[in-house]
């Protein structure tokens, strides 16, 4: 247990051992069936987050600082109920609260993300048309509404000022995968796009193009909204 604890506290400082990337859905509210010791959990709180480690399951416990990332898998070194609500021990002195916790690897599935960019994706080179909201021919707004609309159930509105509300402001410098990124100052925006990764958007141009990928450094957006 002691070459455990500090093989655990050693991976922490880069981000804990554990099997990443595996995305779920939205937060469970599905009562928790707890993990075995020896098992193994997924976090299960909502994308882009984590839940906190303590350490100790107790009332007066401390926050250790750190987070475990929604959609990662852990191996359960202890468990206790405490005031009726199950804690599990990670390695040493660290506890997590159950609540936000699924028992058992997840298999793998793609994320809100990545059905929305897949689905952007499936639209290049269909043709622009002023208020186009799809299937077959969008204008830029058009095209962020149906992509949002039918990849994740996500009304977002259709034109460029009510999706400037769909979510939390980001700077260009900090855009990630599935952000929107809009042209034009907050309340004016003129064009929108769909942020998708290494510097690239996706949109819906101007008549007389097609929808299509370009890269950022060729039409510098404003800011971004993270929606997902």
């Amino acid at each position: 247990m002691k070459n455990l604890k500090k093989h655990f506290v050693a991976a922490a400082t880069v981000g804990f051992i554990g099997l990443t990337g595996i995305a779920l859905g939205s937060q469970s509210n599905n009562t928790v069936s707890a993990a075995e010791v020896g098992g193994v959990i997924t976090v299960n709180y909502t994308p882009g987050y984590g839940i906190a480690i303590w350490d100790s399951p107790q009332a007066n416990h401390n926050y250790l600082g750190r987070k475990l990332n929604h959609g990662t898998a852990w191996k359960v070194f202890g468990k206790q109920v405490v005031n009726g609500k199950t804690w599990y021990n990670l390695g040493g002195n660290q506890w997590i609260d159950a609540t936000y916790t699924v028992d058992g690897q997840v298999s793998q599935a793609p994320s809100a993300v990545d059905s929305v960019i897949k689905l952007a994706k499936q639209q290049l080179g269909k043709p622009y048309v002023w208020g186009g909201k799809g299937p077959s021919a969008f204008d830029c707004s058009g095209l962020m509404y149906y992509v949002f609309k039918n990849a994740t159930g996500k009304n977002i509105g259709g034109y460029t000022v009510p999706q400037e509300s769909a979510g939390k402001q980001v700077s260009i410098n900090s855009l990630k995968p599935g952000d929107l990124v809009f042209w034009g100052s907050r309340g004016a925006t003129y064009h929108v796009g769909l942020y998708i990764g290494n510097g690239q958007y996706l949109h819906a141009p101007a008549p007389g193009q097609g929808v299509k990928i370009q890269s950022l450094s060729s039409f510098t957006p404003s800011f971004g909204v993270r929606v997902l």
